[in-house]
């Protein structure tokens, strides 16, 4: 995809979420790899809402900006990522209320943070894993994605908003998306006798999709 359609693709995608609710106001950040190994990623303080393709900050291939606005103070954040996953080629970060509001509960399992409601969330992205809370724009998230050894996909920063990585920008986005729809369905039944997935129905999953699952 040329640079001009990425461009494009990104603040379209981007201003959908926000026009969902996904996450409001200038919270949240996207990036994604351009052909040549270089990286476009959403300026600092900007909204989602309103994002302008030719103000995009844009980074070559030796990670030196060489075009738009200075970039999002999660740069850390993405970086990690694209360090540790050689299969990343696209970063979101959303501050989507549901997935937010779980993160706050004290009975989540910190290395499967969604529980196995659908067989859609374990397909696009694996286990989610809860991060503890750091200060936004503290170089730590970044450090503490990069102590996971690129083993999963997607992370939920505890009090913040979740985290994903993928193949390309519209994969990230829709999993990103399934991310806070299965956070928001266990808010729905929480305290519900509600029937999970059984092990051998995930383990169909992971084996059918050949999907990560440590």
């Amino acid at each position: 995809m040329s640079d001009s359609k990425l461009r494009e693709q990104m603040c379209m995608l981007a201003k959908s979420m926000f026009d969902r609710g996904l996450t409001g106001g200038s919270s949240g950040n996207i990036s994604s790899r351009t052909q040549d190994g270089g990286l476009l990623v959403s300026p600092t303080g900007s909204s989602f809402g309103a994002l302008d393709p030719a103000e995009l900050s844009h980074f070559d291939s030796r990670g030196q900006q060489i075009g738009g606005l200075a970039p999002t103070k999660e740069m850390n954040l993405h970086s990690a990522f694209y360090d540790t996953r050689s299969s990343a080629v696209a970063v979101v970060h959303l501050h989507s209320s549901h997935s937010v509001a779980r993160s706050l509960l004290p009975d989540v399992d910190p290395d499967n943070f969604l529980p196995p409601l659908t067989a859609y969330s374990i397909m696009r992205l694996g286990k989610v894993k809860l991060l503890p809370y750091y200060r936004p724009g503290d170089s730590a998230m970044g450090d503490a994605v990069r102590g996971l050894a690129g083993k999963h996909s997607a992370v939920m920063l505890a009090a913040h908003g979740p985290v994903v990585a993928a193949k390309n920008i519209e994969a990230a986005v829709y999993a990103i998306e399934e991310l806070e729809e299965t956070a928001k369905l266990s808010m729905m039944l929480s305290g519900l006798p509600a029937r999970l997935m059984t092990q051998a129905q995930i383990a169909d999953v992971v084996e059918h999709f050949d999907v990560e699952w440590e």
